[in-house]
């Protein structure tokens, strides 16, 4: 492991996918369990993405923490899927981690409530309700973080969760990550998490393997902070982590 800080930002780089990880899902173990021995219960934030998928694996393979005590919410969700669309975030995230492991409370958006500005108001009272203390998140291409793509990224966002059109870099990601086949069945709108919300968490954890992802990790690191790279935002927080893998670090040989 190669590590690094980049002002506030704790980068760590790995080998490979693999050890990116299992080392991501070790530092999160450790802080759940650091959390539970303080307090009753612990609320999380998880991302859904094929950039997550060894990451959210090691963390089903743990024995180490007790889920009861965590209450686990999704970031973002397409709007107009089928219910049962694989390609739906709630679906991905209940596949992989939501339904292997026995958490206290799993809440999930919907993309296809009858009033999505309603479903904005409701689940940002949840997390008012239950503020967060861990946020688990990649990296899109174009630097977006959950969904909020830079012509919508908003440092300052009076929202927590709002409504967004997604830009032509976003929906096409979608496409080399063969989640859909075609640029026209990715939908062209989702709700989110805005940028306060995620950085409103005490503790944030930012898995981002691939080849796919070494210009966003590299604009991430090197470019001024600003909504044109939304993702530059993790640099200001108190305590977050970026994970890379070789693949992704490809384009920081001026870092490490």
């Amino acid at each position: 492991m190669i590590s690094k800080h980049i002002d506030s930002l704790s980068v760590n780089q790995f080998a490979d996918r693999a050890s990116m990880g299992e080392a991501a899902a070790q530092a999160v173990l450790e802080m759940i369990k650091r959390l539970l021995a303080q307090r009753e219960s612990v609320n999380m934030v998880f991302a859904a993405a094929p950039s997550q998928n060894e990451f959210l694996a090691a963390l089903v393979r743990s024995e180490e923490v007790d889920w009861g005590h965590v209450n686990a919410f999704h970031m973002d969700e397409y709007v107009g899927l089928p219910a049962d669309a694989p390609q739906r975030f709630g679906n991905f995230l209940k596949q992989r981690l939501f339904d292997k492991l026995p958490f206290r409370t799993v809440n999930y958006l919907n993309g296809n409530a009858p009033s999505l500005h309603e479903e904005c108001q409701r689940y940002t009272d949840l997390l008012l309700q239950n503020p967060i203390d861990m946020v688990c998140m990649g990296i899109g291409e174009n630097c977006h973080i959950a969904f909020n793509d830079p012509h919508v990224a908003d440092f300052a966002d009076e929202a927590f969760v709002k409504i967004v059109d997604l830009d032509a870099a976003c929906r096409q990601q979608q496409v080399n990550d063969r989640c859909f086949d075609l640029l026209a069945e990715v939908p062209t709108h989702a709700l989110t998490l805005t940028i306060p919300a995620l950085m409103a968490a005490d503790y944030v954890f930012c898995i981002v393997p691939g080849f796919n992802k070494a210009n966003a990790v590299a604009h991430t690191l090197g470019d001024d902070i600003s909504p044109l790279y939304p993702s530059t935002v993790l640099r200001k927080h108190r305590n977050a982590t970026l994970f890379i893998d070789s693949d992704s670090a490809s384009k920081l040989k001026s870092f490490f």
